[in-house]
């Protein structure tokens, strides 16, 4: 009896063995090529240099608790098992997503348990940790500050912005940076060639590796997961080399690289207007596509355009206010897809318009004064005298009609005393623009009779 038992505890063992095989077999390829050491990590080379802080984390020197903060398929979760496995640290994990605060402490507990018990060290792994509540961050403070866990927690968004102060002063910031064109291709290729990949049972036509590099966007794990779709695609019809028509017919386009939530969010937008402001009206409708596709609220393209409209452009073509707001109208009257005409036009006119910031300029100027205190009272000729009694305080005594002269315009102090001779707004040659720049100076002259 005690044979056959242990023939059946045998057997198990080695069926428990297949099976863990046969999973790692069926992983996908993303998985199945995560790095296993530091020497297959591909790019992020400015974090990984000999004496770099994350080098020497992953290398088992200099414990200490890192954010990792970068794009999509960067190596921010393979990063975290190399971590792990230095000097065989218990790796436990948990996404945001998933977890609460009870799942938080019950990691604690156990790591505390385990480095009393043993003294053996837990990394704990929080994948976008950006989605943790403030009370779900909190949780993690003590447990970081006295070392009973390694936190390596990753996000995609400003940990500035998206992680609570005491959390990111106990930890270093790392960002880590999207992968470039070779470092995508040299993946794609070793992904191609080495036996826990695809064990060269398909080669890649050059033009078809151009175009997965570029639909990968630096982003390791859509490179790879395009890989395995069209390598599949190959293999139902028995060829050997993957075209660019089978990669083009198993990967609709590349996913937007775009977060509404995060910190691209605001990358996109920032790029958006400053290709607006830079003339460049390719980029701009480039930026505005790439938000459009992503799933971006249209009013809020719509009300940076308006913002726009006087911000940048201003009197220089005093139509930009009117484009913008129509467009923001037709947004709310059409709704989308067909709205994205309407943004696209009001993008259009306002990156081609001549440019002026001489209005933002003029109105910060003036709150400027006021904010400093500088200013004083109304001048009495220009106060209210409308009511009963002003004119015996003198308010309105003295006032000079200007309609009452030829020109429309004459001699007159219209700002307090300590504001006279005072200049805002200073229009650009630029534009519609250009005649303010030759007029205003001659009503300034006139006004402050100074001819």
């Amino acid at each position: 009896m005690s044979d056959g038992l242990f023939d059946e505890g045998l057997f198990g063992a080695e069926t428990e063995q297949r099976a863990g095989e046969k999973l790692a077999e069926n992983a996908p390829l993303a998985v199945r090529m995560r790095p296993r050491s530091l020497d297959e990590v591909v790019g992020q080379q400015h974090l990984l240099a000999a004496g770099a802080p994350l080098r020497r984390l992953v290398e088992g020197a200099a414990p200490a608790s890192v954010l990792l903060y970068g794009p999509p398929g960067t190596g921010k979760t393979t990063l975290a098992n190399l971590v792990s496995q230095a000097t065989g640290r218990r790796f436990a994990a948990l996404s945001a997503l998933s977890s609460g605060v009870k799942e938080v402490r019950g990691v604690i507990d156990e790591a505390r348990k385990r480095l009393g018990r043993s003294g053996e060290a837990t990394v704990l792994f929080i994948d976008e940790v950006h989605r943790f509540s403030k009370t779900q961050q909190d949780a993690l403070l003590g447990a970081v500050e006295d070392r009973t866990v390694l936190l390596v927690a990753a996000t995609t968004e400003n940990p500035y912005f998206s992680v609570v102060a005491p959390l990111l002063s106990r930890s270093l910031v790392l960002q880590l940076r999207s992968l470039d064109d070779d470092d995508i291709r040299g993946l794609l290729r070793r992904a191609i060639d080495e036996e826990r990949g695809l064990g060269g049972a398909v080669r890649l036509s050059e033009d078809a590796e151009d175009h997965l590099v570029a639909l990968a966007e630096g982003d390791a794990r859509r490179a790879l997961t395009a890989l395995e779709a069209a390598a599949e695609s190959a293999a139902s019809t028995g060829g050997e080399v993957i075209e660019l028509a089978t990669v083009e017919a198993t990967v609709d386009r590349a996913a937007v690289l775009y977060d509404k939530g995060g910190d691209q969010h605001y990358d996109v937008a920032s790029a958006f207007i400053k290709s607006i402001r830079g003339s460049d009206v390719d980029a701009a409708l480039h930026y505005l596509a790439r938000m459009v596709e992503a799933g971006e609220d249209p009013r809020f393209i719509a009300r940076r355009l308006v913002v726009h409209a006087s911000e940048d452009v201003g009197m220089a073509d005093p139509t930009a206010l009117q484009a913008a707001v129509a467009a923001a109208n037709a947004v709310q009257l059409i709704g989308m897809p067909e709205g994205r005409l309407a943004l696209a036009q009001a993008t259009i006119h306002l990156a081609t318009a001549p440019k002026s910031n001489a209005v933002n300029t003029a109105i910060d100027a003036a709150m400027g004064d006021v904010r400093a205190g500088r200013g004083g009272p109304v001048p009495p000729h220009l106060r209210d005298g409308h009511y009963s009694g002003a004119q015996k305080l003198g308010n309105a005594k003295g006032y000079l009609y200007p309609h009452d002269r030829p020109e429309g315009v004459l001699t007159q102090q219209y700002p307090p005393d300590s504001l006279v001779g005072r200049d805002y707004y200073e229009p650009t040659p630029r534009g519609a623009e250009r005649a303010l720049h030759e007029r205003v100076p001659k009503l300034r002259n006139i006004t402050r009779g100074e001819d």
